[in-house]
């Protein structure tokens, strides 16, 4: 049996690398600060790490595992990183393809350039934040430490707004924008296979830098919105607009219209990644459509109200303005 350490662990990803473990019969230790209950089945141990001794109750215990998805001040990466070098095996940090310098050609691998980060500063910007974990990780547990470059994030527990948006609206139901081409990629990872992944790798061993997300081409926006109408009951009708269109609305890609970018360099930055190397290590992906039904399952087991992030943007075009462009 693997003892896991996770650091997180009650919301999205941290919540579904939880259960993944827990699903392996793993020992599951959940460090956190208390303000969500984590799933049964844990030891669960509180602490503010960016507070003085938010850490110690850290102080005694070994693992096998550590998993840690902070994505603020790269200090708190480095204090966790530093305290348990000597008592546990090998420590994953989930990072995320931010930290590739913008712009990059399409189909950036991992030897791509990277932003500037450093371990030792306080909280800046999501990406040089995300490299500081990087480099915080790597200094204390070397060829030890798994750096797990998550693209486009998506599925049941997320608190981030984006498909949730979009099943939402779809169940609403009548003339629905979307966003064309109907047929360009769509690059995103369901949060259970990029757990799943996660904690194979880390029980294998590996270490440095992995693109984890779909393979191009998994996905289209068209298969992603078709899925969602289907799954809420098929009462929306996609109207496929053109980004030129939708640009002179001003409506604003990837927040009013989650998940979505128009053809382009930021695009080429966001949605083409090479993921090569984690699928030679085993990284799979479920059909889109499994992840609209249990996304919505899961949604409708709240009501239809998704837990939102606080420092996350509210996502969705207002329903006004949707009209508006679609000529209603």
């Amino acid at each position: 049996m693997k003892k896991l350490l996770m650091l997180g662990g009650t919301e999205f990803v941290g919540r579904a690398l939880t259960d993944d473990a827990l699903a392996r019969g793993w020992d599951v230790t959940v460090f956190h600060r208390g303000h969500h209950a984590p799933p049964p089945g844990v030891r669960a141990v509180h602490g503010d790490r960016i507070a003085p001794g938010g850490l110690d109750a850290l102080a005694d215990g070994a693992w096998d595992l550590v998993v840690d998805t902070w994505a603020h001040a790269p200090t708190a990466v480095r204090d966790a990183a530093r305290l348990l070098s000597g008592r546990a095996g090998h420590y994953t940090y989930v990072s995320s393809r931010s930290v590739y310098a913008y712009p990059s050609p399409a189909g950036t691998a991992e030897d791509a350039p990277l932003v500037e980060g450093s371990p030792d500063a306080g909280s800046t910007a999501y990406a040089e934040d995300k490299r500081g974990g990087e480099i915080a990780a790597v200094d204390a547990f070397g060829d030890r430490a798994l750096l797990v470059r998550a693209g486009l994030i998506v599925g049941p527990y997320e608190n981030v707004g984006r498909l949730p948006w979009w099943l939402n609206r779809a169940a609403r139901g009548g003339p629905m924008l979307a966003p064309g081409p109907r047929d360009l990629p769509l690059q995103y990872i369901d949060v259970r296979d990029l757990a799943h992944w996660t904690l194979d790798a880390a029980e294998a061993g590996l270490g440095g830098p992995y693109n984890a997300v779909s393979p191009v081409g998994h996905a289209t926006t068209g298969s992603l919105l078709e899925a969602c109408a289907a799954v809420t009951g098929g009462g929306a009708e996609l109207r496929w607009t053109d980004p030129a269109a939708i640009e002179a609305a001003g409506l604003e890609p990837w927040i009013e219209l989650p998940m979505w970018l128009p053809p382009g360099e930021l695009y080429d930055f966001m949605m083409t990644a090479d993921v090569s190397k984690a699928v030679a290590a085993g990284l799979t992906c479920r059909p889109v459509e499994e992840t609209a039904a249990d996304t919505w399952a899961w949604l409708r087991s709240l009501g239809g109200v998704a837990p939102h992030r606080p420092d996350r943007p509210m996502k969705g075009v207002d329903a006004e303005r949707e009209a508006a462009l679609l000529g209603l």
